[in-house]
């Protein structure tokens, strides 16, 4: 049988109502008392229900976390793994609310006050209305961003750089001698609006630094026909892509292997840059902007803290913080070749295509294959 608050407050000599602040509010209780309270519940095996905890506080130790994709995706796994590390130690438990819809955020915000039933909400990587969470501030429930487009309404954020990310992306491959560079990402069919959208915003304000680059961007719905999409167009670029920026690792190694298939030699054909530096791309040498999720959300996690009056978090002057992204070289960008040479190699490849169309003529564009050709940066450049 569970042993209650009243054996324990007999055991230690104590009111009922000490041994309950003892729990709840221990800086009320003299260290003494405090002390002997602790002792008679260790020897008594005695927990205090979180839940009427809870009641006593005013704090449910419990905070939401809103998301697009629940936590399956690369950013929003590492990213709730580092919220967690913080969180965790400190008591509180993450409630993860899933939604895609303008409806389904203003439901949330709408029905937060009426439930009470978290301390803080953090929302990752996308906006928020500023007037649908006006009620929350008579609450005292603080909203923190991850990764959001606009700080409007947020008690704080913590973000990547993604204009700077990419600027520093377009930079890199105009030095090597690209003008003809892409963008490869996702169409948002979405009510919502995503920090990373500001990648594409980025891309096209680094190329209008470039007087002489001529951009091509490339957007594509997130379907099982996205990389179908992406390669057809890509190849049938005009005029050509020399390099492309892809949005995220997650289609750019996908992409790596199958201009491999159609013979096209990386990066001798196409320079290519991702977005992430997530575990595989070191592994196939992906040219990459490296962003840290898991900092992130353990830099959110402390903010929520200090906006709620926590000071289990170290103390921070700035409530609004940008994290630059690293620009990860590896073998997958190198100098744009000679015109001579590159029209050569693109006659080399053309004629391979047309051979293969013989043999294969029910073949489409994005069937074709020729033999699998990685050439890392190192060994394209012991050639040149």
């Amino acid at each position: 049988m569970a042993t209650d608050i009243r054996e324990v407050a007999q055991a230690a000599g104590v009111s009922i109502s000490t041994v309950s602040r003892t729990f709840t509010k221990p800086e009320l209780v003299a260290p003494r008392t405090r002390e002997k309270v602790t002792r008679a519940a260790e020897k008594l095996d005695f927990h205090i229900s979180r839940s009427a905890a809870a009641l006593k506080s005013g704090q449910t130790m419990r905070v939401a976390l809103l998301t697009s994709d629940g936590v399956s995706t690369w950013f929003d796994a590492h990213a709730f793994a580092g919220l967690d590390s913080v969180f965790h130690p400190a008591g509180y438990d993450i409630s993860v609310f899933t939604m895609t819809t303008t409806t389904e955020r203003r439901d949330f915000f709408m029905n937060l006050p009426v439930r009470r039933n978290v301390d803080a909400v953090i929302v990752d990587s996308f906006d928020i209305d500023p007037e649908e969470v006006s009620r929350l501030k008579t609450m005292h429930v603080p909203i923190v961003g991850i990764n959001v487009p606009s700080s409007a309404g947020f008690d704080a954020t913590v973000g990547i750089d993604d204009k700077g990310a990419m600027r520093t992306a377009v930079d890199h491959l105009a030095a090597l001698g690209h003008r003809n560079i892409g963008y490869v990402g996702e169409s948002n069919r979405r009510q919502l609006h995503y920090g990373a959208e500001s990648r594409l915003q980025g891309f096209r304000e680094a190329c209008e630094a470039h007087a002489d680059v001529r951009p091509q961007v490339l957007l594509f719905d997130a379907d099982s026909d996205f990389m179908d999409n992406a390669v057809n167009a890509i190849l049938t670029s005009q005029p050509r892509l020399t390099a492309v920026c892809m949005s995220k690792d997650e289609t750019a190694l996908p992409l790596l292997y199958r201009l491999h298939r159609y013979g096209r030699e990386i990066p001798r054909d196409l320079s290519i840059i991702g977005f992430d530096d997530i575990e595989l791309a070191g592994a196939t040498g992906l040219t990459t902007l490296r962003q840290n999720p898991f900092e992130l959300g353990a830099e959110a996690a402390r903010q929520t803290l200090l906006a709620m009056g926590n000071k289990a978090g170290p103390d921070s002057s700035d409530s609004y913080q940008i994290f630059p992204a690293q620009l990860m070289l590896r073998d997958t960008t190198a100098p744009v070749i000679a015109a001579e040479t590159g029209q050569n190699r693109a006659a080399e490849i053309s004629n391979a295509e047309r051979r293969h169309e013989r043999t294969a003529p029910n073949s489409t564009v994005s069937r074709r294959a020729s033999s699998f050709a990685y050439v890392p940066t190192a060994a394209y450049r012991g050639r040149s």
